[in-house]
């Protein structure tokens, strides 16, 4: 059971931002800060990919819509990374079965992933757009100081770690109402979108459809 606060921990972690979680991990393992991490989230390869893919998450997760796109590609992602770390974690300690650690770290991930995606909906409905640089860079440095701390202090992080999922699951009902805002907003968008398109052809005068004469 030694190992599990941090399967739980890593896993909200990845819900918020997996390569982060990998990156650090790796990090600690790298520099002999930390034996729980394996060695395969140590290797260079995997630490140059992740680092690149969160610089590319820590831009885009700044930019109103862009970053619900980019949570709406992730919605898999973080959750099998979360996954995959806690099973990597398990397999490398021994204390409890890869596959219940799995199961840990992909529920939870994807438990802090359904907040984090809800929340920006609600904050993207929205006119203006320093809510999102705040509360992306909010959460990055969350999520390091969490995995931070249960390199060092598991079961406070792993505590910590939970209220802020129970407390983000609390909030996420009251903003229901936001984020159906959103989801209108971006339905009227594409409607927009797709009579911009049209426009062009009705102007020139051209039949909606080709004639089949």
């Amino acid at each position: 059971m030694s190992v599990l606060p941090l399967v739980f921990t890593s896993g909200w972690a990845s819900g918020v931002n997996a390569y982060a979680v990998v990156l650090l991990l790796g990090l600690f393992g790298a520099t002999g800060l930390s034996d729980e991490v394996p060695a395969t989230l140590q290797r260079p390869e995997i630490l140059i990919t992740v680092g690149v893919l969160f610089l590319c998450e820590a831009v885009a997760d700044k930019i109103p819509y862009v970053d619900s796109v980019w949570d709406s590609v992730h919605t898999v992602i973080r959750p099998a990374t979360g996954a995959w770390v806690g099973a990597m974690l398990a397999g490398h300690s021994g204390s409890v079965s890869d596959l219940a650690a799995a199961v840990i770290g992909g529920s939870t991930a994807l438990a802090s992933h359904t907040v984090k995606a809800g929340t920006r909906m609600a904050v993207n409905s929205s006119p203006e757009p320093f809510s999102n640089f705040v509360l992306s860079t909010a959460e990055d440095l969350g999520v390091a100081g969490i995995v931070t701390l249960a390199i060092f202090h598991p079961w406070a992080a792993a505590s910590i770690a939970g209220v802020l999922l129970l407390t983000g699951l609390a909030v996420l009902c009251f903003l229901v109402s936001r984020i159906r805002r959103f989801l209108r907003r971006r339905a009227q968008r594409r409607e927009e979108r797709r009579a911009a398109g049209a426009m062009p052809r009705r102007v020139a005068g051209a039949p909606p459809w080709p004639d089949r004469d």
